[in-house]
């Protein structure tokens, strides 16, 4: 019967490949895809899925020196540079850092994405983070995923994409140090090994070179490569692999219950016991 059961899961998932599965990584800002879970995305990539990875912002605030505008553009650059590198499309819905909303105009933003991209599976920020940008596009990805097989929910676009078929399946990545706005610990409920996609998740962060200054300066991150590995290092320790990145499902009335990014990962994805 088991035997049986793994045979009917290879098939529906070797159909869902076939035609093309679409992926959507929707994040803040850029290098946030990268610090959270490209490692996932580039095993996802090697099996054939379509990526998307997409900001709310082009990382406007990202500077101390540069002003908005060309920071902007510097960060856009970098962010498209590293998608390419998994032959990913990335997009960027142009809001302000600091001033992402959970509010109309944005929900419209990130829903039309949603639609555009008609994703499966959906990555996104934890729902307690330490930064309201995270916290708040985590929400409007939730909403957005929840509600893009409403045809009355208009994106207000001159050509709107139509509704989905189906509600995707939606993960929340772990937030940065898997600590919640308060300092407390949050525990991922599934690890992806990314032992042998870790090179070129570094490869990717490193394209986001206007970052390590001002990570260093504003927010104690002494060196990106080195603090990402150590993230890596940490959410393998509480599954057994060596590398790994966490993820938590969102498993509201509503939305799906199979565990398709177990599913379609197999052993590099394994269920991860509540300890600190």
């Amino acid at each position: 019967m088991a035997r049986e059961q793994f045979a009917r899961n290879d098939d529906w998932i070797s159909s869902l490949m076939a035609k093309r599965l679409n992926v959507l990584a929707l994040f803040a800002h850029p290098d946030d895809a990268e610090f959270l879970c490209a490692g996932t995305l580039v095993l996802l990539a090697d099996r054939g899925a379509t990526i998307h990875i997409a900001t709310l912002t082009a990382g406007d605030c990202g500077s101390t020196t540069l002003p908005a505008s060309k920071i902007s553009a510097l960060r856009r650059r970098e962010a498209a540079r590293a998608a390419r590198m998994i032959g990913a499309q990335y997009h960027c819905l142009k809001s302000k850092d600091l001033l992402i909303f959970y509010d109309r105009p944005h929900l419209k933003k990130v829903m039309e994405l949603v639609r555009r991209t008609r994703p499966s599976l959906v990555l996104t920020h934890s729902p307690s983070d330490y930064m309201i940008d995270h916290e708040t596009v985590s929400r409007l990805c939730q909403t957005a995923c929840f509600g893009a097989m409403a045809p009355n929910f208009k994106t207000g676009v001159r050509r709107p994409e139509p509704p989905l078929e189906a509600v995707p399946h939606l993960y929340y990545a772990d937030a940065f140090g898997m600590r919640d706005i308060l300092g407390n610990k949050i525990h991922s409920t599934l690890a992806v090994d990314i032992s042998s996609t870790l090179k070129r998740k570094e490869e990717m962060l490193a394209c986001h070179e206007s970052q390590q200054a001002w990570l260093k300066t504003q927010q104690e991150i002494p060196e990106t490569i080195m603090t990402m590995r150590n993230l890596a290092r940490q959410a393998g320790k509480r599954s057994g692999f060596r590398w790994a990145e966490g993820f938590r499902q969102h498993l509201g009335q509503g939305f799906p219950s199979t565990n398709l990014l177990k599913e379609l990962l197999g052993p590099l994805a394994r269920q991860t016991a509540l300890i600190g």
